[in-house]
């Protein structure tokens, strides 16, 4: 994984719905800095953990390279050697609008991303849920990209209940290669520990339970999930439009008629 500075967030967000409180950081790539249910923090806390949004790509680009058409475009390699989880969580975000349960925010892509285009995130907090959705337009031509999300849950609340333990039945799992890229082969799934992306074509649907205290549950319409599970403080669970290295592999191309858009919930409920 990689790493990047500890710049101060700045202030952030707040939303409020019965018990659960969520913190938004606009200055620090539009990242979830806090969830916390009935006062209990469900995230990793510090600035390159929470929740981020990868944007316009998802997890590695092989070498920071990708073709577009007869064209190669370059990325930052900023996890060597290869470029990781896009520009969206480096940047600072504008707020466009918030009420006390809903909030929306956007950027510009420029440089160092090749096309110009704007991202929108708007988040929906309800007293068991949360709901997040990126949207990527063009402002010019058509390119490729995706969109996705890297929260860090806490592998243990802090109460003595025990370690978060993960529920999901994928149809495959993306053979990784000792680059940590995708093989193109698709393999059963193996068990953890992972850094690896899982296919779920019928959609996104990973439960993490805190036995006796908390269950929560991540959905998406997306048919690609990243399980990260080699630290000890956390359980990284992404769902993502494509998978890793998909700008090469599995281009989806963003068009003035047709944006890219994908969203995910998470619902929770008391044990």
């Amino acid at each position: 994984m990689t790493t990047h500075d500890t710049t101060e967030p700045g202030p952030g967000v707040r939303l409020e719905a019965g018990e659960a409180e969520l913190t938004l950081l606009p200055a620090l790539g539009c990242r979830v800095g806090s969830l916390r249910v009935g006062g209990t923090e469900l995230l990793r806390q510090g600035p390159k953990y929470g929740a981020f949004p990868m944007v316009p790509w998802c997890g590695r680009v092989d070498h920071g390279r990708f073709r577009d058409g007869a064209e190669v475009r370059h990325l930052p390699v900023n996890n060597p050697p290869h470029a990781i989880h896009g520009t969206g969580r480096d940047t600072v975000w504008r707020t466009a609008r918030t009420d006390k349960t809903s909030a929306v925010f956007t950027y510009d892509l420029v440089d160092p991303w090749p096309y110009p285009g704007r991202v929108t995130q708007l988040v929906e907090l309800a007293e068991d849920s949360v709901t997040l959705t990126l949207g990527i337009e063009t402002i010019g031509d058509s390119f490729p990209a995706q969109a996705g999300w890297h929260p860090w849950f806490l592998r243990n609340l802090g109460d003595g209940t025990g370690d978060a333990q993960v529920s999901f039945t994928p149809e495959w799992q993306e053979e990784r290669g000792e680059d940590h890229l995708p093989t193109g082969r698709r393999i059963p799934p193996k068990p953890g520990p992972w850094d690896d992306c899982f296919g779920m074509p019928d959609g996104v649907d990973v439960t993490l339970t805190w036995p006796g205290r908390l269950e929560l549950r991540v959905t998406s319409r997306a048919e690609w999930v990243v399980l990260y599970d080699e630290q000890a403080e956390a359980v990284c669970v992404e769902p993502q439009s494509g998978p890793p290295n998909g700008l090469n592999t599995m281009p989806r191309l963003v068009t003035p008629v047709d944006p890219l858009e994908v969203s995910t919930t998470w619902t929770w409920r008391r044990l």
